[in-house]
């Protein structure tokens, strides 16, 4: 065959029925929902909105927050009829393999995977910055040579690294243990987050409100801060707080009754995740002036104990830094399914797609672990925010136009789905046009290391995929 009818050649759903008929569908509703509660409920709800506030939205972070939900929304709704009707891991990698081909595929695919590795890098180390915070309070502080990676002189984050290590070892135990312990670990979180609301509103004052949107104000950096360029500025960088719906769909060949309980996972929890964090947020830049969260890495419990609430601050900050641990397990699971996928298919080594006894993947899951430890060993938790939200937008952006391709077989070779994506035909055009607008919005420095990353995965393509990709004779 010649080349562009190797990069065009689809993939067919049955085949990836029967491959991923080895994974034990475990999964319910339940567990969906706690899967992306706490996923996307991460660290970033301790660290974003005071973060976003100081450098690009003041007060007006809220909207920030809104806008970059309602995007989301778009792209979960074409998620949730995606993953209802192709059930299989890897979420959008096969999924695009299978309505546009292996090359599409491969690139959403690969978009993805770097989601995955920096989003676990970066979860670790806001997790260590909460816990960091934490123990100063007792007065133990760590030797700086173990919190900082090794470009700033250190040896990498400690603490980032042993929480990915402990959590491979947990999900390398099996999928339904992994899915308990998220569920009681969201559980604490939420309660974490509605505490802090309620201490928070005792010292709420409005008028660190005013001006709810700041004027631009071009000397404040990193910026744009201010006016609607900082509102836009701020979606761009709050967007990643929302992404880890597709962490859900990623397992979504694990899934019982996948046509009732995808849709209902992935728009469930990003309702839940959209009250959390517009509440958070308000409350947060109701509680000081916007500025003073400059820099600042867990300006939630920083905020209680500015406000004298010091016992407060120490329980939220506890259950802050174990409910992180949801996270983490919801990026290793999906990025350990995509890895699974690539080895599945031949397009990485097929030793990636094997399977335990209890249907594990094994050495994805360890893949996972040891590119994350060293990202967390080499970035600066500043570095990594909007690194994540670059290459998943490309992937949603085709997810989006993907339901043009997927509507006309649902029924036919492929499954009729339970839920699909509302005013169809329009819904998903408009999708994929806010997507590459928040896209336009992310920093220079995103934009060209999205661009090397793609560059890498054609190259990992041509000189190895394309050449041992499993086909059908």
């Amino acid at each position: 065959m010649k080349v562009w009818e190797l990069m065009t050649q689809k993939e067919q759903a049955s085949n990836y029925e029967d491959k991923d008929a080895q994974l034990q569908r475990v999964l319910g509703v339940k567990d969906f929902l706690a899967l992306g509660v706490g996923t996307i409920v991460s660290a970033s709800i301790f660290t974003l909105p005071g973060v976003i506030a100081a450098q690009h939205a003041g007060p007006a972070v809220v909207i920030s927050f809104l806008l970059a939900a309602l995007v989301a929304g778009l792209i979960a709704f074409a998620y949730a009829e995606m993953a209802a009707t192709m059930p299989f891991a890897g979420s959008a990698y096969s999924w695009i393999n299978v309505l546009f081909g292996e090359f599409l595929g491969w690139l959403v695919g690969w978009a993805l995977l770097a989601e995955y590795f920096i989003a676990l890098a970066f979860v670790g180390a806001g997790l260590s910055a909460n816990l960091r915070g934490l123990l100063a309070e007792f007065g133990i502080h760590l030797p700086r040579v173990l919190t900082v990676p090794m470009s700033a002189g250190g040896f990498g984050d400690i603490i980032s690294i042993l929480a990915i290590l402990l959590v491979t070892w947990l999900l390398g135990r099996g999928v339904k243990n992994a899915t308990r312990v998220e569920l009681l670990l969201v559980l604490a979180k939420v309660f974490a987050i509605v505490l802090f609301l309620i201490v928070g509103l005792t010292a709420f004052h409005p008028a660190n409100l005013h001006p709810f949107v700041p004027a631009y104000d071009p000397a404040v950096k990193p910026g744009p801060y201010g006016g609607w360029q900082g509102i836009w500025a701020g979606v761009s960088g709050i967007f990643l707080s929302y992404i880890g719906f597709d962490a859900i769909a990623a397992n979504s060949a694990e899934a019982k009754e996948p046509s009732k309980t995808m849709p209902r996972g992935i728009l469930g929890s990003l309702l839940i995740a959209v009250v959390l964090f517009s509440a958070v947020s308000l409350v947060l830049v109701g509680m000081f002036k916007s500025n003073v969260y400059a820099g600042n890495a867990e300006p939630v419990a920083w905020a209680l104990r500015a406000t004298h609430h010091p016992l407060i601050s120490a329980i939220v900050a506890s259950i802050a830094v174990v409910g992180m641990f949801s996270a983490l397990i919801g990026m290793s699971m999906a990025g350990s399914r995509l890895i699974y996928a690539f080895g599945r298919d031949g397009l990485l080594p097929q030793s990636l797609g094997k399977l335990d006894a209890k249907g594990t993947p094994q050495v994805g899951l360890w893949t996972m672990a040891l590119v994350a430890i060293i990202i967390t060993a080499c970035f600066e938790f500043a570095q990594l925010a909007q690194l994540i939200s670059a290459g998943t937008l490309v992937a949603f952006v085709f997810v989006s136009l993907g339901i043009y391709k997927l509507r006309p077989r649902e029924g036919k070779d492929l499954a009729q789905p339970a839920f699909q994506m509302p005013w169809y035909p329009v819904l998903p055009a408009v999708g994929p046009l806010a997507a590459l607008f928040v896209l336009l919005g992310l920093g220079a420095d995103a934009k060209l290391m999205m661009l090397i990353w793609f560059v890498l995965g054609i190259a990992v393509y041509f000189l190895y995929g394309i050449k041992h990709k499993i086909r059908d004779k």
